[in-house]
């Protein structure tokens, strides 16, 4: 300690590991596997480069990378020589990654070959050759063997070649930053939440608390993408602070996870909801659900809320009651989650996590108490963010006397379980009336003939917005457009049903899967 100050570093998550369990494997793609030992000594080589390099204690440092072994080694690597970790999405272009860049103040940056997947040297490159400031760049390759394919850049492989395995890790005060998530920002910039390394090392643990298990048991498939912090804390660090093995898919591919949750006999498995439907629609011939059901110990969903109907599907097939939690990369992520062992509450996000407190407010900040009540989900406690990187204003936005306001619309119920609603962005006012797309979505997916539903709010000249709905069929379903628009005035009050549906053959996307209504008109 430092006078009253408590030193930490995240990065003890793999080093324990590495102590109790060194020939455990850590991480397996394909054929290869990486144990603990291997990983550590590794991660120890890139933070001996950084700090060769001029990287000192709270510079922050960017890292591109789909799911391969490379990213738990630099992340880590990066975190021992005390710098910040600042992921970003693989699929980011030139222009966005040099803003990223640039707004975090980054002074290196480490990228896989092909992120983004246009050719290094084009516009990937461009983003990190368009940023002041950012000293230092390796090029990650598939070979690291092979000379950079881009003349003047240096790549990761031959760096790390003279570099000793050995390091100590930097200490620093636990309320300094680790990582800094940028947020999608699905309106205006995106903005970067700065996680201290106490806000993530907490969440990880209260993660395994409710997750349970013996350490050096666990096999994870890792299918949620490592830059976002769904996947970086309930899978890469919650999983290696108990000596588990993440089994990597760098994309995720329905067919391609049921053959390694079969392979691998994987007892955890985390997704959001379109992953979950994707596995579901996956189980076709060959696929040995019994042996898949044998081995899945823990089955979790987060992102947005997961249909009941899929819920019901998963307990059918795979014999487990699907874990659903909440939470949002400003509060580490996670800020909910169902009680293991208790009967399941379809649609509720469950209870609030150890160390951590939830409330409904209105727009001014006013307590709402009542049950069944709609309003703001508020979170307060180990978990929530520093603050916004460089934004002042914007942090104060969001964030009075600890609680931090989501921008999502809930309620809760008797008993204390909490429900999404929607995003309150999201909400679609109609003649007056307020529409939660979620509920809408719901109702839909309870027809037999759809697979998946997105509603949105289109304008309309006097009602304001008119309710309107995306819906992917179950294969060899016939309904017709109009059939659904029926059948939805069937079920739903006047006001809620969709006056407007499309069949489309598929929806768009973020690369953690969530739906991008966004792009929806």
């Amino acid at each position: 300690m430092k006078g009253n100050r408590r030193m930490l570093n995240l990065s003890i998550l793999l080093e324990d590991s590495a102590r109790t369990h060194p020939d455990r494997a850590a991480v397996v793609l394909g054929d290869r596997r990486l144990t603990y030992a291997q990983v550590d000594a590794a991660a120890n080589q890139v933070a001996n480069l950084l700090v060769e390099r001029g990287i000192r204690p709270g510079d922050k440092v960017a890292l591109s990378c789909p799911n391969l072994p490379y990213f738990p080694v630099v992340y880590y690597g990066i975190l021992k020589a005390g710098a910040v970790v600042v992921p970003l999405n693989v699929l980011l272009k030139g222009r966005e990654i040099a803003y990223h860049l640039k707004d975090s103040e980054a002074k290196a940056y480490l990228c896989f070959q092909g992120t983004p997947e246009l050719p290094m040297g084009t516009e990937g490159h461009a983003g990190f050759q368009q940023t002041e400031g950012c000293e230092t760049f390796f090029l990650i390759t598939a070979d690291p063997a092979a000379p950079s394919p881009i003349e003047g850049t240096e790549t990761l492989g031959p760096a790390l070649a003279g570099q000793s395995p050995v390091f100590e890790a930097v200490l620093l005060p636990e309320t300094d930053p680790a990582v800094i998530l940028y947020t999608s920002g699905t309106t205006g910039q995106a903005k970067g939440a700065e996680l201290s390394h106490s806000n993530l090392l907490l969440n990880a643990l209260t993660c395994n608390r409710l997750f349970g298990g013996t350490p050096g048991t666990d096999t994870h498939l890792l299918v949620l993408p490592l830059f976002h912090s769904f996947g970086s804390t309930v899978n890469m660090n919650a999983g290696f602070a108990t000596a588990a093995t993440l089994v990597l898919l760098p994309r995720f591919d329905a067919k391609a996870a049921v053959q390694l949750l079969q392979s691998e006999n994987v007892t955890f498995f985390a997704g959001v909801p379109t992953m979950w439907w994707g596995l579901l629609n996956a189980l076709g011939e060959g696929v040995d659900v019994e042996r898949i059901a044998a081995t899945m110990r823990v089955a979790v969903s987060g992102g947005s809320s997961l249909p009941v109907e899929i819920i019901k599907a998963v307990k059918e097939r795979f014999g487990v009651t699907i874990l659903e939690g909440y939470g949002l990369s400003e509060t580490s992520p996670v800020a909910t989650f169902s009680k293991p062992g208790a009967d399941p509450r379809p649609g509720s996000i469950g209870v609030p996590i150890w160390g951590v407190e939830v409330k409904l407010i209105d727009a001014e900040w006013n307590t709402i108490e009542g049950a069944d009540e709609i309003g703001e989900i508020a979170i307060r406690g180990h978990n929530t963010l520093r603050g916004y990187y460089n934004r002042p204003e914007a942090t104060a936005e969001v964030v009075r006397d600890g609680w931090f306001r989501s921008g999502d619309l809930g309620r809760r119920d008797k008993d204390g379980y909490y429900y999404i609603v929607d995003r309150a962005k999201d909400m679609i006012i109609r003649g007056g009336f307020n529409v939660y797309p979620r509920e809408i979505e719901e109702v839909l997916i309870t027809h037999e003939a759809v697979s998946l539903a997105a509603v949105i709010g289109v304008p309309h000249p006097s009602h304001g917005e008119e309710v309107k709905a995306f819906v992917i069929l179950n294969p060899g379903a016939t309904v017709t457009e109009e059939e659904l628009v029926e059948w939805g005035k069937e079920q739903m009050a006047a006001y809620k049903y969709p006056r407007v549906v499309s069949i489309v053959e598929s929806l768009p996307m973020t690369a953690t899967g969530k739906l991008l209504k966004r792009e929806l008109s």
